[in-house]
């Protein structure tokens, strides 16, 4: 009778634990879903006439940069950069990170320092004028179950890019789910081998913890962004095409940090809670 009185106890103790967990989760996504919308809301209509208006694009990448570091705030989410003096300003480059969250996309924007486009599926465009709005900002549309059209899509869209601008491709194709970096795609490295742009190698650490893929509860925390040596594409050919990505891959690899923001979780106030996987180890990240 005592051990199953004592096995209710704790019972009764983890349930209450996780309804505890479940109204704070409620309350974060609530939180975050207040105040992205105010900001979407406000910057809305200028990011859309930028990027209608504007021939680089340049404007609408800044405002949405503001909108990313605002969501950044609210979310008491902090970003750093390691290493940004490989990064030279008015070179373009394609820039590969792994992906991990949602969140990856605030931090490269708010860290990185240079003007970048994204490769985006093609489902976008039909959203009513917010999809011109990012055609006309100069970012790259693909249609991702025709591999031969979306790279003839990228080539197009490097043509329409503004001189200096860096495109963003996250070469895993969809965020982890496990920590694992995933193989990588080959359709962002063909344009750096035929355009000779050089590759820059982009490690996100911490972002997993904060927002999960699955999750809609934002964990505070911190996202470090580790760029690597950038890579002369001019050194590779398309029949070689393989040995750039897997060096590519080794790079992000070797910068990755499985336990970064992990102590900074445990000691964070009411907006961290528990929840989310802990990532693979970096022996399991093959």
């Amino acid at each position: 009778m005592v051990i199953v009185s004592r096995h209710r106890r704790a019972v009764s103790i983890f349930e209450r634990a996780s309804a505890v967990h479940r109204l704070f989760d409620i309350m974060r996504v609530t939180w975050l879903g207040f105040w992205a919308a105010v900001a979407t809301i406000i910057l809305f209509v200028p990011m859309t006439a930028a990027g209608l208006l504007s021939r680089t694009g340049n404007l609408a990448f800044n405002i949405s940069r503001i909108w990313a570091y605002f969501v950044l705030g609210v979310s008491f989410v902090r970003c750093e950069i390691m290493n940004g003096k490989h990064i030279r300003k008015g070179t373009s480059y394609i820039i590969v990170s792994n992906h991990q969250s949602l969140f990856d996309i605030l931090a490269l924007v708010t860290t990185l320092g240079v003007q970048f486009r994204w490769i985006i599926k093609r489902e976008i465009l039909r959203v009513p004028l917010f999809g011109y709005a990012l055609y006309a900002s100069r970012n790259i549309f693909i249609d991702r179950t025709d591999t031969a059209r979306a790279i003839e899509s990228i080539n197009r869209g490097f043509d329409r890019l503004p001189e200096g601008v860096s495109v963003m491709v996250f070469p895993e194709g969809t965020r982890s789910t496990d920590g694992r970096i995933r193989p990588f795609k080959k359709g962002g490295f063909f344009p750096a081998v035929l355009r000779n742009i050089s590759v820059l190698p982009v490690t996100i650490n911490g972002s997993r913890r904060v927002l999960p893929k699955g999750s809609l509860a934002v964990r505070s925390g911190k996202i470090q962004v580790v760029i690597g040596d950038p890579i002369d594409a001019g050194e590779y050919t398309v029949t070689t095409l393989d040995e750039l990505i897997e060096r590519t891959r080794r790079t992000i690899m070797d910068n990755f940090d499985p336990a970064y923001g992990e102590p900074a979780r445990r000691e964070a106030g009411w907006f961290t809670g528990a929840g989310g996987q802990r990532p693979a180890g970096r022996e399991n990240l093959q």
